[in-house]
């Protein structure tokens, strides 16, 4: 199953985060998922907010959470971006 898939605003993407991480970093499809390591802590949202800009910074676009505030697997939307866009630049 891909992990990048249609919205209507752009692309949800399937991600499994790793917080507290020696660099943040997307390591590419883990899975069923995109895998991204953050150097944030998981506390206070700053893990979180750490993903959302790495995706942004590679893909464009603007990131908002879906699912997964607490949860290590998240669904993150992207808007403004196609599914053949976010797979070329997220899943090599």
């Amino acid at each position: 199953m891909n992990p990048i898939s249609s919205h209507p605003d752009g692309v949800s993407i399937r991600v499994l985060v790793v917080p507290g991480a020696s660099r943040t970093e997307i390591k590419g499809r883990h899975g069923e998922s995109i895998k991204v390591r953050v150097a944030a802590p998981p506390e206070g949202g700053r893990a979180n907010r750490a993903v959302l800009e790495v995706l942004q910074s590679a893909v464009g676009g603007r990131a908002v959470l879906l699912s997964g505030e607490t949860s290590r697997n998240k669904v993150v939307l992207i808007r403004g971006v196609d599914v053949a866009a976010a797979s070329r630049l997220l899943a090599p």
